[in-house]
């Protein structure tokens, strides 16, 4: 019996459809896409708890906080229980994380279901390649296993970066993980690096009575952000008895048992009962073994990939924290769902949303999406403003949380909405209102939506009705 000329190859077998190294957003995102179609799913987990850094040291933890401290000021705020009922004199860091270990074992509980529910096995190990298919998970006690997989999605998320000069095994050296293991009050604490989780942690610390210091290494707060709220966010720490250092570098940190001494490139000290270091992000790639399947991350372990989410390797994909920007939980879910899409169809249809929400949980928040006054004006769009103030609101009233604005940019001519900023408690909640409409095509994203729509009264939402008019009104 001849052998034919050109006898078809036998379909490579593999364990699983797709493997999933990450549990947090981008993991849970692919996955749960990746199942839902029917695919066989591994997902990968290097902690004991599924969830990732969202959900025990970085997202979750850092809002729960945020929202207990918030109600602590309210509560000493209120004249309603300043003077009908006794109070505690005073509540520590300490005793506020509580509330967050409760809201972590519930996001766990949770989350953990999902895996359950859509039959994706669970691994728990740290992953590494071997080759582009195929997986090694060391356990806990040391144990090997050998999986492989068609596609493979790194969800591996990031971890707080560590300048080598820095002792942060130091008592009283903290990084934005290990402040959660804070056992003690600290009377002062200097908080090095003025991004979104430096300024999140010094509205914390101040809220709960800290002397707190806040180093940021550029000229103003969140320069992203556009500059009314910016400006606003500065002017109000600082109202809380907060000091402020911009254009700040570090030279060298001593420590001490009694404390931490930060020594600065201007001359200038700063003593405290400890440090927080919060000036950026490394990738989770270190133990990955990228070089087995030809991948070298950046100097900050990020992985390149395409618009499909695809790293050089066409099987192998990247979502979340490990490729960078935005570096946001809700983004890194839909890249999460985006590649596990073109894994399913072999169709890179779907994209991320052009305008990606930013809500920064600050007290009081922010959230903003579209462009800021500075960039339409470096693009020379003839735009004009429309604002409301929180204090002019009957619910903001009613609240006694009268701090805050929304601003709303649209284009002079065609009244099309541009930029949408908000400061002020909910800001994070009443953006998505703005971006509803904003997201809408052609006649259908126009600031005059809201000047003809009836609101509930009395609501937060009712800023967009009066932002509206206000800008209206400014029209010739």
């Amino acid at each position: 019996m001849s052998t034919p000329k050109n006898p078809k190859k036998a379909p490579v077998s593999y364990d699983y459809d797709a493997i999933v190294i990450g549990t947090g957003p981008g993991g849970e995102g692919s996955a749960m896409k990746l199942a839902k179609a029917g695919k066989r799913v591994a997902v990968i987990e290097k902690y004991r708890d599924i969830g990732g850094g969202c959900t025990h040291w970085g997202t979750i933890p850092s809002k729960a906080l945020r929202h207990s401290v918030t109600q602590l000021i309210e509560l000493k705020n209120n004249a309603l229980f300043t003077n009908n009922y006794p109070q505690k004199q005073s509540f520590t860091f300490a005793d506020v994380l509580r509330h967050t270990e409760q809201v972590i074992s519930k996001q766990v509980k949770m989350r953990s279901s999902f895996y359950n529910r859509n039959n994706c096995t669970l691994y728990f190990g740290e992953a590494s390649f071997i080759d582009n298919h195929s997986i090694r998970i060391k356990s806990a006690d040391g144990s090997l296993e050998t999986i492989t997989a068609q596609d493979i999605i790194i969800a591996t998320g990031s971890r707080p970066y560590h300048p080598v000069d820095i002792d942060f095994n130091s008592p009283n050296v903290y990084d934005s993980d290990t402040i959660l293991s804070l056992d003690y009050q600290p009377q002062h604490i200097v908080i090095y690096g003025a991004g979104v989780i430096g300024c999140e942690y010094a509205s914390i610390f101040r809220g709960l009575g800290v002397k707190t210091d806040l180093v940021n290494t550029r000229d103003r707060l969140l320069s992203f952000l556009d500059a009314e709220m910016s400006d606003a966010l500065s002017y109000h720490f600082r109202n809380s008895g907060m000091i402020l250092r911009h254009d700040e570098e570090y030279q060298k940190v001593e420590h001490s048992s009694e404390g931490v001494v930060i020594h600065f490139k201007s001359g200038k000290k700063m003593k405290a009962d400890c440090l927080l270091y919060a000036n950026g992000r490394t990738g989770n790639t270190d133990l990955l073994n990228l070089e087995a399947v030809g991948l070298k991350p950046d100097g900050r372990g990020q992985l390149a990939i395409n618009e499909n989410y695809q790293t050089s390797v066409d099987n192998i994909y990247a979502v979340g924290d490990v490729i960078g920007y935005p570096s946001l939980a809700s983004a890194a879910y839909d890249q999460g769902r985006i590649a596990a899409n073109l894994i399913i169809t072999r169709e890179g249809k779907r994209k991320l949303i052009k305008d990606i929400p930013t809500g920064i949980y600050t007290i009081p928040e922010i959230s903003s999406v579209g462009k800021t006054e500075q960039i339409l004006t470096q693009q020379k769009v003839p735009y004009e403003v429309g604002r409301a103030q929180f204090k002019d609101l009957a619910r903001s009233q009613i609240l006694g949380s009268d701090v805050g604005s929304l601003k709303i940019l649209f284009h002079r001519d065609t009244k099309e909405i541009l930029g949408i900023h908000c400061f002020g408690e909910r800001a994070a909640e009443i953006i998505h209102i703005g971006q509803a409409i904003m997201e809408q095509e052609g006649p259908g994203n126009t600031i005059e939506y809201f000047a003809n729509t009836t609101f509930n009264y009395p609501t937060m939402a009712e800023a967009y009705r009066v932002a509206a008019l206000n800008g209206l009104n400014r029209l010739f």
